[in-house]
């Protein structure tokens, strides 16, 4: 009885927003502070925005590339997230880089943050973060695949699909 009485817990933190993969807490435990706390924080907020974005759905957390990444496996709506300390106390949201979803960020938010190539937003530590600004780049790259499905739905202005 025991073991069915632990499993529920499991899943109701899984809700929340924390693994219960035991490689991806290794990670989060070995990042170095500050860099861990803002990392922790980036994390709730890329589960906060996948609950609060249309089309979206349960996202999962797993290891890419030995960094925690977010994907949305459930409806597939969009494109891997990707998070890591960089160096120091800059850490990173990193993105597919044969997306557009860079370039976007770029044209959107200019002169908010600096950035890697056509891979991430890179982020200081000691920098107080543009929350919604952010939430709005996490929530692009959540219905990237959305976004494009859609594009091609809609008709032109000839009546045939944009596609």
């Amino acid at each position: 009885m025991t073991g069915t009485a632990k499993r529920p817990i499991k899943l109701k933190a899984a809700a929340r927003g924390r693994s219960r993969d035991a490689a991806v807490e290794a990670v989060f435990k070995a990042y170095p502070q500050p860099a861990k706390a803002k990392l922790l924080a980036l994390r709730r907020l890329i589960f906060d925005t996948a609950k609060a974005t249309r089309g979206v759905g349960r996202i999962e957390e797993a290891l890419k590339w030995g960094q925690p990444s977010y994907l949305t496996t459930e409806t597939k709506s969009g494109s891997t997230v990707r998070i890591d300390h960089v160096a120091g106390k800059q850490y990173a949201l990193y993105f597919h880089c044969q997306t557009d979803l860079v370039a976007t960020f770029r044209e959107l938010y200019a002169d908010k943050w600096s950035y890697g190539g056509n891979r991430c937003i890179l982020l200081s530590a000691d920098d107080k973060v543009d929350e919604a600004a952010l939430r709005d780049c996490i929530a692009l790259a959540l219905t990237y695949h959305l976004n494009k499905r859609n594009a091609r739905a809609v008709p032109s202005r000839t009546g045939r699909s944009s596609a």
